[in-house]
């Protein structure tokens, strides 16, 4: 089996949640794992490639836009905060990519810890792959961050190891 994981991350919590995803998944035998950059993911994915798992943080509702990446950077280069992701997000690679139509999917997202604040990028990227004409996705969920910057919420890299761990395949499928 072969897992394509693209992520997205401004302060890199969304990073740290891909990252924790990959290593969880590379651990099952017979898993091969790329993890890569949404700006440096490849724009055809090859029929090898099983699962394909996007990341990306929640901006206004939904997946980041150029607007919204700049507002990002602004906003953490004044606090200090180094950008991670300073070329396209997943919403422009979602855009330019070819996809075989076997890949299964999961989305994630990070966003902040409130109670009941609407969006999700997840989401956002579940509908674009709908729209590609891809299954449902098999996972999208949500991961949290502390605050506008993070980090993580507490146990949360831990929850995306169990959630990355209900992705792997049957045995019958390695």
């Amino acid at each position: 089996m072969r897992v394509l994981v693209v992520y997205e991350s401004m302060y890199g919590n969304t990073e740290t949640v891909a990252r924790a995803v990959a290593s969880t998944l590379a651990a099952h035998a017979g898993v091969e794992v790329d993890l890569t950059e949404a700006g440096a993911a490849p724009t055809t994915v090859g029929s090898d490639t099983d699962l394909l798992v996007l990341g990306a943080p929640t901006h206004a509702f939904g997946l980041s836009r150029d607007s919204t990446r700049a507002d990002a950077g602004q906003r953490g280069g004044r606090a200090g905060y180094p950008l991670v992701s300073r070329g396209i997000g997943v919403r422009e690679w979602l855009d330019r990519v070819r996809l075989p139509e076997t890949v299964r999917t999961a989305t994630f997202d990070t966003k902040v810890d409130r109670p009941r604040l609407p969006g999700s990028a997840a989401r956002s990227a579940a509908k674009r792959l709908r729209r590609a004409g891809l299954p449902r996705p098999e996972a999208v969920t949500s991961f949290y961050v502390t605050g506008q910057f993070g980090p993580l919420a507490d146990g949360e890299a831990d929850r995306a190891r169990d959630w990355a761990a209900r992705l792997s395949p049957p045995e019958g499928r390695r």
